[in-house]
C-alpha cells in the first residue's frame, strides 16, 4: 500500500481513496512529520504507514529531498530553529513552509497558528543563515553559530482550532488525516441515517439517508439554464455524490457549503455505473 501511495502521490484525490482503502484494511496511515516522513510513503512498523512529505501539496520535491537528507546526515532536527538553519534550500519559501505547518508536519515544534504568526521570523532567520553560509562567516556545528545568527522569537498567538487544522489538513493533504471532523456525531449519525459503506445495489430505486460532511461542490448549468450541484458527502465509511436538481436547491441553497455536516434524503440512482443520491431534501447538522 506504501508503493502504491507513492506512485499516485502527485494526485491528492487519489491518495484520499487509497488512504480509505487502509482504514479498511486495518492499516493506520501517520500524519506528515518532519521527523520521521521519508519522501515517499514508508512502512513505519506492523501495519502503519507514514505519509510520504512530497505528498503534501504546495511542497516542491526539492525541499523535501534537502529536509530527508539533512536529518538522515546529521541527525533529527531539535527545534524549529534548529530545523531553519540546518535545511538549506532555496525552495525553502513561505509557500512551502506555511503548507508543512498547516499539514501538521512540524507540530512538534509548536502549535500551528503560533509558527504561522512567527512565519517571516523563520524565513528572516533562513536568510541570515544562508547569507552566512555564503560568506563563511559561519559553520552551524560550531558554538560560533550561536553568536552569530539571530535568535528565533515565536510570537504569541491564539491556537488554532481543531476545525481550522482539519480544514487545513484537507486542503494540503486532501483528507481529514490526524482526526475526522465527524468523530463527535458518529453515533448520533448511526441512528439517523445509513452510512456509505452500508449502500448497495439492493437500495437502487429506494429512497435513502446518509449524513456526512461536504467535501466539495461541482455548479453545472442544465440545459434550460438552471443551476443545479454535484456535491460530495464523506462519512466516516466512505465517499458518495449527490445529485440535486434545480428544483430541490431553490429551496435548500443555504445548506450546500464545504464543511458543512448534513444530513441528505433521496433515492439512490446508478446513474453512469456508480452509486449516486438524486436528493430530495437536505438538513444542516449543529
Amino acid at each position: 500500500m506504501a508503493a502504491l501511495m507513492t506512485s499516485e502521490q502527485n494526485d491528492i484525490e487519489r491518495i484520499a481513496f487509497l488512504v480509505e482503502e487502509c482504514k479498511q484494511m486495518n492499516i493506520k496511515v501517520l500524519p506528515p512529520n518532519i521527523s520521521q516522513s521519508d519522501q515517499d510513503f514508508t512502512k513505519a512498523g506492523d501495519r502503519i504507514i507514514h505519509f510520504g512529505l512530497k505528498a503534501v501539496k504546495n511542497v516542491g520535491h526539492n525541499i523535501v529531498q534537502s529536509i530527508v537528507e539533512e536529518r538522515k546526515q546529521n541527525g533529527p532536527f531539535k527545534s524549529i530553529a534548529d530545523f531553519i538553519e540546518r535545511v538549506e534550500s532555496k525552495d525553502l519559501n513561505k509557500k512551502s513552509l506555511e503548507s508543512l505547518i498547516k499539514c501538521g508536519a512540524l507540530d512538534g515544534f509548536g502549535e500551528r497558528n503560533q509558527l504561522l504568526a512567527s512565519l517571516e521570523q523563520m524565513l528572516s532567520l533562513a536568510r541570515e543563515t544562508q547569507k552566512a553560509k555564503q560568506n563563511g562567516q559561519v559553520s552551524l556545528f560550531t558554538d560560533q553559530a550561536k553568536t552569530t545568527l539571530p535568535s528565533l522569537k515565536m510570537a504569541t498567538a491564539t491556537a488554532a482550532s481543531k476545525k481550522e487544522c482539519l480544514s487545513w489538513e484537507r486542503e494540503l493533504l486532501g483528507l481529514y488525516i490526524s482526526e475526522h471532523p465527524l468523530k463527535n456525531y458518529q453515533q448520533r449519525l448511526a441512528k439517523l441515517a445509513l452510512s456509505c459503506q452500508k449502500l448497495s445495489k439492493e437500495h437502487i430505486g429506494r429512497r435513502v439517508r446518509i449524513g456526512g460532511i461536504i467535501n466539495k461542490i461541482q455548479k453545472i448549468n442544465t440545459r434550460a439554464g438552471q443551476l443545479m450541484l454535484f456535491v460530495e458527502i464523506e462519512d466516516l465509511t466512505g465517499r458518495i455524490e449527490t445529485l440535486v436538481f434545480p428544483n430541490v436547491l431553490e429551496q435548500t441553497a443555504t445548506a450546500w457549503q464545504e464543511e458543512k455536516i448534513v444530513l441528505v434524503s433521496g433515492r439512490l440512482s446508478d446513474r453512469d455505473g456508480n452509486l449516486k443520491i438524486l436528493c430530495d431534501s437536505v438538513k444542516v447538522l449543529k
